[in-house]
Formats: structure tokens, C-alpha cells, sequence
């Protein structure tokens, strides 16, 4: 094996060795707040955009959180769990903190 390769693979795994478990950045399932906690124990409920496809919705508050739901494939759910530009489900639960709107 040349010296030129015996460098580049030792270079390459350096490199993935400052990987931190492939993750770039904070974890963002975690809230820092003032009510810090795994986003995990919140509950969800179902935002449903104006085209009627579905959005995980969780409001602990003081934050929000919005994420599309999607199917294994990548496509959106559009389940129909409610009409158009409305929320559904208990979004607004699983935080002492009180939603001032």
C-alpha cells in the first residue's frame, strides 16, 4: 500500500471520528427551557393544511413544534382526521406551563 493511501485512510477515519454519532448540531428532541424535557412526553395532535395533509402538532406553551407527517415512502398523509386549516387532537396538553392564547 502507497504512503499516499495510508495517509488518505487515516485522514477519512479522523474524520468520522469527529463525527458525533453522524449528528451535526444540538439535539433538538430535547427542550432546554424553563420547563425542560424530552419533546417525547408531550402530546401530539394532527394540524391539517390548507391542500387537507397532515402536520404533527405539539404546543407545550411557551414553544411549538410542527412536522409533517409522512408515510415510509416520504409522502404526505392526508387522512381527512378534520377540515382544512384546523388542529385536531391534544396538542395543547402534557405541560404545567399555561398557553397564554
Amino acid at each position: 500500500m502507497a504512503v499516499k493511501q495510508v495517509l488518505m485512510m487515516i485522514a477519512a477515519a479522523g474524520a468520522l471520528a469527529a463525527c458525533e454519532g453522524g449528528q451535526i448540531g444540538p439535539d433538538k428532541t430535547y427542550d432546554r427551557g424553563i420547563n425542560a424535557h424530552h419533546l417525547s412526553t408531550l402530546k401530539a395532535g394532527v394540524w391539517i393544511d390548507p391542500e387537507g395533509c397532515d402536520h404533527w402538532i405539539v404546543d407545550d406553551g411557551v414553544e411549538g413544534y410542527l412536522s409533517a407527517r409522512l408515510d415510509d415512502y416520504g409522502k404526505p398523509i392526508c387522512s381527512g382526521a378534520g377540515p382544512a386549516s384546523t388542529a385536531v387532537g391534544p396538542f395543547k396538553t402534557g405541560t404545567p406551563i399555561a398557553d397564554p392564547l
